[in-house]
C-alpha cells in the first residue's frame, strides 16, 4: 500500500479526525483505509450513548452499538482517506 500525500513525520497532531458519533454505524472503512492506525471500532461508551440525539440511538441500537474511537488521533497525519472512505460521512478533519 502507498502512502498518501499528507504530513511529514514529526508533523503529526497538528490535524486531528473528530467522528461524529450520530451518524457512525461502526462500518469499519475508516480502520481499513487509514495508514496510521488512528481509528478503532469499537461498542460505544454509555457516556457517548447518553449524549446521541434519538436518531443517533436508533442508528446505534440498529448496527449493534459499534461505532469508531480516534485513540491515536495523535498520529494523524491529514491524509484525508479516512473522510473518503466513511460511507456515512461522520468524519472531519480539524484543525487543532
Amino acid at each position: 500500500m502507498t502512502t498518501p500525500k499528507c504530513l511529514k513525520d514529526g508533523q503529526t497532531g497538528r490535524v486531528m479526525p473528530v467522528v461524529d458519533l450520530n451518524r457512525c454505524e461502526g462500518k469499519d472503512a475508516c480502520v481499513a483505509v487509514c495508514p496510521y492506525d488512528v481509528f478503532e471500532v469499537r461498542k460505544i461508551d454509555p457516556s457517548d450513548y447518553r449524549d446521541l440525539s434519538f436518531v443517533g440511538k436508533i442508528k446505534s441500537y440498529v448496527h449493534g452499538g459499534m461505532v469508531a474511537y480516534t485513540p491515536h488521533a495523535d498520529q494523524c497525519r491529514a491524509c484525508g482517506l479516512c473522510v473518503k472512505a466513511c460511507p456515512e460521512r461522520a468524519i472531519k478533519l480539524v484543525k487543532i
